[in-house]
């Protein structure tokens, strides 16, 4: 019981932050996650089909439950240029550029799966709590950099950002005969936001405070189908609903120490996956392909400046995910796992500025992994992870005293900010069936 009341402590009071396709997770759980993340149709393990098409519970008739620690570390790099002005706000024809690295460190990033005993009964059950979402950086103040220059001199001073989000899942699934099963899962969603500088404030003279740490609660569900062949082949797809938050409800306080309050909405994407899969000897492949419908998410769909110049949105498209992943068991009880996940970038050159707190876009990730069956019963498994973003995401800054001039965000001319970053990862998991 201490063991599971230190993980359950972990779940809810530690924030981690990560993200990968979006502010979203690719895998969960270190076997999925060795797989790319792909897991629609080919089920390996009952974390990845609890997260991504309950349908396949019916593929496990024995009962188990799997625990998932990882260590997620990311490096994203901030830049900006401005044109230096003189003292009478005029431009003198130089630049001023700079560059800040992030010193957040390394997030944790649990996972929790328990799957009953099916038996011979057609119903399936599985119940899950996985922290699936998320984002976070830390810029420090700089005097070099004009974007983290303090707030006084034009810029936004340390910037912090840290979104986390955890899913409790309760899933159905049904055989609908030898080859098809159908699955459902109602999911019940935590999630946590604490911003420096908060934009979704109202500045004040004092410029743009930091918020407390505020919560929200969620919900939404997810459906499946199944198709296996009994032959080898397999197919799948599942779409989860768009996640409805209520309002995160902010403590501000502002460099003066005056005090406000504001309330800010962020909803979870509607995701559809389609996947195939493959096994045959010692070789299982995977292939998942997604669709993460951001344009259609409050506060992802719109973006630019409020009435008050509060940032009103993130301003982000729909993502395209490609996850593929190979698994090989010829080596006695040991199985390696390949991986690959491919994602593009919700972020544009025209939106880069309001999405400075939320620079982890990664296009290109690989995972090995390695699994021991230390006995019939208990399993161990491990991942490394190594991301990073491509191309750097870039685009001008804006002003909104700016924007009669240069509309519709005012663009400071000849400005430009951009970010990238790389990505790891370290993940261990235990199972045990019966």
């Amino acid at each position: 019981m201490k063991i599971l009341s230190t993980f359950l402590f972990i779940f809810c009071c530690v924030p981690w932050a990560y993200s990968q396709a979006g502010h979203i997770m690719q895998g969960v759980g270190a076997v999925n996650m060795s797989m790319g993340g792909a897991a629609t149709a080919q089920p390996l393990d009952i974390s990845g089909a609890l997260h991504w098409n309950p349908a396949t519970l019916t593929t496990f008739d024995q009962g188990a439950v799997g625990l998932d620690i990882g260590l997620f570390f990311s490096s994203p790099e901030l830049r900006s240029t401005v044109p230096e002005v003189d003292g009478n706000g005029q431009p003198t024809g130089n630049f001023i550029s700079g560059l800040t690295e992030d010193d957040r460190g390394v997030s944790p990033l649990p996972a929790l799966s328990y799957v009953p005993a099916a038996g011979e009964s057609k119903h399936h059950f599985g119940f899950s709590a996985f922290g699936i979402s998320g984002f976070g950086v830390t810029f420090p103040e700089s005097n070099s950099n004009p974007i983290n220059m303090p707030q006084n001199m034009g810029g936004f001073g340390r910037i912090e950002s840290d979104y986390s989000l955890l899913q409790f899942g309760v899933a159905w699934a049904y055989e609908l005969s030898e080859t098809f099963s159908i699955g459902i899962q109602p999911n019940l969603n935590y999630a946590s936001l604490e911003l420096l500088p908060n934009p979704t404030g109202n500045p004040t003279g004092a410029g743009y405070p930091r918020s407390d740490r505020a919560s929200a609660m969620g919900f939404g569900a997810q459906i499946g189908i199944f198709y296996d062949s009994g032959s080898g082949f397999k197919a799948g797809t599942s779409y989860k609903t768009k996640q409805h938050f209520g309002a995160f409800e902010f403590n501000n306080t502002y460099l003066d120490n005056s005090e406000g309050t504001n309330e800010f909405t962020l909803d979870y994407p509607a995701i559809w996956s389609l996947g195939l899969g493959y096994s045959l000897g010692n070789l299982d492949l995977a292939l998942d392909y997604r669709l993460v419908n951001y344009e259609n998410t409050e506060s992802f769909d719109t973006t630019g400046w409020s009435p008050t110049f509060t940032i009103s949105g993130f301003g982000w498209k729909n993502v395209n995910i490609i996850s593929a992943g190979l698994q090989y068991k010829g080596i006695h009880k040991m199985p390696i796992r390949l991986g690959y996940t491919y994602s593009s970038n919700p972020i544009t050159s025209e939106t880069a500025f309001f999405n400075i707190p939320a620079t982890a876009i990664i296009k290109n990730a690989f995972q090995l992994g390695l699994g021991l069956k230390a006995s019939d019963h208990f399993e161990l498994n491990g991942v490394f992870h190594y991301g990073f973003s491509g191309d750097a995401t870039a685009g001008p800054m804006y002003n909104p005293q700016f924007i009669q001039d240069n509309p519709p965000y005012g663009a400071v001319p000849g400005s430009e900010v951009s970010y990238e970053m790389t990505t790891s990862m370290l993940m261990f998991g235990a199972r045990y069936s019966w």
